[in-house]
């Protein structure tokens, strides 16, 4: 029988002060190379997110109509860099994370100014079940998302970055294994829409795999 997830601390993820890092492709992300894992978006107010129903618990089907009632969540998502620390704050759920690291977080300070940072060392990935995400960039400027197809036997070849070049939105479908997104300058805010339940299934890249995504931020040096 399976056992209730340990909720996670974000603001002090359960991890080594350093590991071995594994590079993440980075990808410029246009209609062929996000395909599969979403789409760009022009319009943010005319995009319909993606829901999921509910599943059945057993044989007897989920009524048509019901199940995927709880509709969509928004608010602004900020990216900041605190020295070397990437934090994040998603007013749409409510969450406080610690995305990653400019270096091992061992060496890591929020009091070192670090300008221009270039890579993410990403300690984690999730997805969400139950339906779609949108990020809309604020300021028009570029941005990294990582992601990988769905499934729960997540390898590290599967992830990529994709490089936008912020005059566009990306949307990401149910069950997209991603992180939140990760700046090209030192602050930016982005639109983010999603799920209303918001159902998030996790994995610790550090403890799972023993290493680090070192996840590019410029394409002129990945």
């Amino acid at each position: 029988m399976n056992q209730p997830a340990t909720p996670i601390d974000y603001l002090s993820p359960d991890v080594p002060g350093q590991l071995p890092w594994h590079d993440v492709p980075l990808i410029i992300a246009d209609e062929r190379s996000v395909e599969g894992f979403g789409c760009l978006v022009d319009d943010a107010d005319g995009f319909d997110i993606e829901i999921v129903q509910w599943p059945a618990q057993g044989w007897r089907p989920v009524d048509a109509g019901t199940g995927d009632e709880a509709g969509t969540v928004e608010g602004i998502f900020h990216s900041e860099w605190r020295g070397q620390v990437l934090r994040a704050r998603n007013d749409a759920v409510g969450g406080d994370y610690v995305l990653g690291w400019s270096t091992n977080p061992a060496e890591a300070s929020e009091e070192e100014a670090e300008p221009n940072p270039a890579r993410v060392l990403l300690w984690h990935l999730n997805y969400h079940p139950d339906g779609g995400q949108l990020f809309f960039p604020l300021d028009g400027r570029p941005f990294v998302v990582p992601v990988a197809l769905p499934g729960d036997d997540l390898a590290l070849d599967d992830i990529v970055a994709l490089w936008c070049n912020g005059s566009r939105g990306l949307y990401i479908h149910p069950g997209i294994w991603h992180e939140g997104v990760f700046p090209s300058t030192q602050a930016q805010s982005f639109r983010d829409r999603q799920g209303r339940v918001h159902a998030r299934v996790s994995c610790n890249i550090a403890r799972e795999f023993g290493v680090f995504l070192n996840v590019p931020l410029n394409p002129a040096i990945s």
